[in-house]
């Protein structure tokens, strides 16, 4: 096998670029004018077929025409008109009027007829897009066999290029612009003609869209795609709710999706188990319009429940913007203003070629008259030129001799009829003249000042305002009034118990299992040491001998049914070797306190707010103080009475409220029992778990103090320690 050595580079240059450039300038990158060159090639045959008025062709009879200008195979071309059609509802304002069935923007699997089938014209508006295309507005080039003439532009009357949306990937680039307004995009227009300092945003909402549903507008980000051309917003659809019969009906739904991808991802998340309000799904779109119906639960409420499918679904979805427009052959990405820019000089020129044109064509007319003009002063005298000339090739020279005029002006003379060869008809012609001299002044007048072009252009925009003007479909809703979606909105919330066993298993049990269930299976020889109740949106907090706080959410732990053993801690937190989860608390709020007892007397309250963190953290060190072995974990959600032992049966009843908050999580805490001959504190028990026959006798005002000897009727209560 022979290889042949290449310069990449080289032959980038000379095979790969010459493709780029073509699809970037002449297929995927739109034009000032809105139009990417199939739409325009399309529209421009409709134009020369008479489509603008009178009665709709077969769609195949104009994808046949387009042909001859647009050399792509017959589907390529339709699918080009399907987008531009009334039927399909893909433009705010359609440029092809149609009959038949051209499918929905809004529904993937809904297939447009063969052009056999349909029937089209051009819309009322295309007429703006060709207004004066016959007055040299625009450049005419050869087509691909230079059989026939076709714009390079439309001339198009209002910025098409904001009003419809426009979508292409090119090469190494691509375009992604989003529809306005008509109505907005003409004020704005004409007020950014009259003052160039104007805030574009006191105009232009935000974009509009043919699909409707609201979009999310925030207003720092509407600004830097207004400045820049690029930025993303979202836009959700609309719904109701029916609640007589427990459904909610979605009508509008964002630009960029569509019904079958909304079903299929609502329907998997009712599969999955992840939204359990819906019961049925169903596209009810009929001729109407889109109708997306979800039958709920009676106990449903609507308004959480889109907001979980806001978040889990296409319901609500973001558009890309990425303003990138061929300006006179090149691709730059504009702002709106450098957008309206880019149009109003594009506009200047249009309107100067045709002001050139009507002078040109008016000063023409003007010299043919005043050649006729000519012929009043002897109408005999032309007669008897014609009548004695010989030859028919000489009439032309002799009336130019005859009437000291020129060849064009003596042409035109010559072949006026006899009939009108009297002084009525010839006055009649000539009284144009000086209307003709008035409008000829004007229009020079027009050519020459900038500003009555400007002024001409805001008239024919306000002209367009008013006669194609409709009002928003797409609604605007402020970023700020909108309820921001979390993920804790998606979580179900329900009450839950927890299990914590000595061995390190953690059950995590819905209440409503846990009423029909049986015995709690445990390990040989494992006991539980810790049981309390949550919801499962909670955080759990679990606290393990080795000074460290483990934190969780509810959710995140797997339910479980009381036969099975349930998480076991050493794999789910990644716990150290032999190390040992001693507590847990669940809290919604952060709020109340941990009380850490420990064997030389001290307690430490520490609020349950110093293991709240900003960044999630899932292990916090340094939980409480290392300085003196643990005897005791209890969480306070209020202050209570406690009792204190020892190992030498000292006893002392005291009431939290006593112990002073310690902030710092490693605080040693305040003296609450006092030491004798060397005695430690060992135990710390609720008052309701001991059985005294005098409690005043254990109890004390000021902490700390010695406590009193356990009474010898006092001994039959038995403790269980946790450590």
């Amino acid at each position: 096998m022979k290889f042949t050595e290449q310069k990449i580079v080289e032959t980038l240059k000379q095979n790969y670029m010459p493709y780029a450039m073509s699809v970037i300038v002449s297929r995927a990158i739109p034009e000032i004018d809105g139009l990417k060159p199939s739409h325009r090639k399309l529209l421009y045959t409709m134009y020369k077929m008479g489509l603008l008025k009178g009665i709709k062709t077969k769609s195949a009879n104009v994808v046949g025409q387009t042909m001859k200008l647009n050399p792509h195979g017959d589907m390529a071309i339709y699918e080009t008109m399907v987008r531009l059609t009334t039927g399909n509802g893909a433009l705010l304002h359609p440029l092809v009027e149609s009959k038949g069935n051209f499918g929905r923007v809004y529904s993937r699997d809904m297939k447009f007829a063969a052009p056999r089938y349909t029937e089209v014209k051009l819309a009322d508006i295309a007429a703006e897009l060709f207004r004066d295309i016959d007055k040299d507005t625009v450049d005419f080039v050869d087509n691909y066999d230079a059989t026939m003439k076709e714009p390079t532009l439309l001339p198009s009357v209002f910025p098409n290029i904001l009003v419809n949306p426009n979508q292409g990937i090119a090469v190494g680039m691509a375009s992604n612009i989003c529809s306005f307004n008509l109505r907005e995009v003409c004020q704005a227009t004409v007020a950014y003609i009259k003052n160039d300092n104007i805030n574009i945003q006191d105009y232009l909402k935000a974009p509009d869209f043919s699909t409707g549903g609201d979009l999310i507008v925030n207003e720092k980000d509407l600004e830097r795609i207004y400045d820049t051309g690029r930025g993303s917003f979202k836009v959700r659809a609309r719904y109701r709710v029916d609640r007589k019969n427990n459904y909610i009906e979605i009508y509008e739904i964002p630009y960029t999706t569509t019904a079958e991808a909304i079903i299929d991802s609502v329907a998997a998340l009712v599969k999955d188990g992840k939204i359990k309000e819906i019961t049925d799904v169903r596209d009810e779109t009929d001729l109407k319009g889109l109708k997306i119906t979800l039958d709920v639960r009676r106990s449903t409420d609507p308004e959480t429940l889109m907001n979980k499918l806001y978040k889990l679904t296409p319901l609500e979805d973001s558009f890309s913007c990425n303003f990138n427009i061929l300006v006179n052959g090149y691709p730059q990405v504009l702002g709106i203003k450098g957008i309206l820019d880019a149009w109003i000089e594009f506009r200047m020129m249009c309107i100067k070629r045709q002001t050139a044109y009507d002078i040109q064509k008016k000063s023409e007319r003007l010299h043919l008259l005043e050649g006729l003009s000519q012929i009043i002063l002897d109408i005999d005298k032309a007669i008897r030129i014609i009548r004695g000339t010989t030859k028919e090739n000489e009439v032309v020279p002799n009336l130019m001799k005859g009437f000291h005029i020129d060849q064009l002006q003596a042409e035109y003379i010559a072949e006026i009829k006899l009939r009108n060869l009297n002084r009525e008809y010839i006055l009649k012609q000539t009284s144009e003249m000086e209307s003709l001299i008035a409008e000829i002044a004007d229009l020079k007048d027009i050519y020459r000042k900038e500003s009555r072009v400007l002024n001409i252009i805001c008239a024919q925009l306000k002209e367009i305002s008013k006669k194609y003007g409709k009002d928003r479909k797409t609604g605007v809703l402020h970023e700020d009034n909108i309820e921001e979606i979390t993920h804790e909105i998606l979580i179900e919330d329900y009450n839950v118990k927890l299990f914590l066993t000595q061995q390190g298993y953690l059950k995590k049990i819905p209440l409503t299992s846990l009423r029909s269930a049986g015995e709690q299976k445990l390990k040989e020889e494992d006991v539980i040491v810790q049981e309390l109740e949550a919801r499962n949106k909670a955080e759990l907090i679990l606290i393990s001998d080795q000074y460290t706080a483990y934190k969780m959410k509810v959710h995140e732990i797997n339910d479980c049914k009381a036969s099975s053993l349930g998480e076991y801690l050493e794999n789910l937190l990644e716990l150290a070797p032999n190390e040992r989860i001693l507590y847990m608390v669940c809290t919604e709020d952060y709020s109340g306190h941990i009380l850490f007892s420990f064997h030389n007397g001290k307690s430490a309250k520490i609020p349950l707010a110093s293991y709240a963190t900003k960044t999630n953290r899932k292990k916090l060190a340094n939980a409480y103080s290392n300085s003196s072995p643990l005897c005791d974990i209890r969480f306070l959600q209020e202050d209570r009475e406690l009792v204190a032992f020892s190992n030498i049966d000292k006893v002392l009843i005291f009431n939290t409220k006593d112990v002073n908050e310690k902030t710092t999580r490693t605080s040693v805490g305040i003296q609450v029992l006092r030491s004798k001959k060397g005695s430690i504190m060992s135990k710390i028990r609720e008052l309701d778990e001991v059985s005294f026959a005098d409690t005043d006798y254990y109890r004390t005002k000021n902490i700390p103090a010695m406590g009193y000897y356990l009474k010898d009727e006092d001994k039959e209560e038995k403790q269980v320690t946790m450590f």
